[in-house]
């Protein structure tokens, strides 16, 4: 009779052993959407009918590092007049560098780019959309308007609420997300 005992009691144990082991799979990767680590940023501007590109670029190696970002802007914007502007961003902590951009091209549902300007030196809209018909901003339309300077700031969110009230025409305000990147040019308009 001990051997009966002994016979169940191994059954049993062989049974929830196996269903611990089948319960937990330690091998099955868990989906992670990291954020990715964007160092650079470049807007290029090509005015619409001929004339000088400008070109901004924001570098920040270092992350959230001591050093200051480099900022550079190739000239002065001139009055009164549409661009057509185009972004790209990197990650150059790493050779070759990252292109982020294709990344956002990818997952662009969950993206989105806001533009303000300062002073009222400009006006931007949307020249891409997504999948549902939404604005991304990789691709975009800069209106000046008389002269001054001023701040032009873009900003990634990542996961914004598109739907949300003005999110669609740029408004930031109810966008929600998370903000992947944020740069700040200072401009002039001449």
């Amino acid at each position: 009779m001990n051997s009966m005992k002994t016979i169940k009691n191994l059954a049993i144990i062989a049974f929830f052993a196996t269903t611990f082991i089948a319960c937990s799979n330690d091998d099955d990767p868990i989906p992670v959407n990291e954020e990715e680590l964007i160092t650079t940023v470049t807007a290029t501007l090509v005015p619409q009918g001929g004339g000088t590109t400008i070109t901004l670029v924001n570098k920040d190696l270092d992350g959230d590092g001591p050093n200051l970002p480099e900022t550079t802007v190739s000239g002065n914007f001139a009055t009164n007049t549409s661009y057509t502007g185009t972004l790209s961003i990197l990650n150059e902590t790493v050779s070759p560098a990252d292109n982020i951009t294709l990344e956002i091209k990818e997952e662009d549902k969950d993206h989105q780019f806001f533009f303000s300007f300062t002073n009222s030196i400009a006006t931007a809209t949307y020249g891409d959309v997504d999948g549902d018909g939404n604005p991304v901003g990789l691709e975009f339309n800069l209106e000046t308007s008389a002269s001054g300077s001023g701040n032009f700031t873009i900003t990634l969110r990542h996961e914004p609420n598109k739907l949300g009230s003005g999110v669609s025409s740029g408004d930031i305000a109810n966008a929600g997300g998370e903000t992947d990147v944020q740069v700040t040019f200072g401009i002039t308009v001449e």
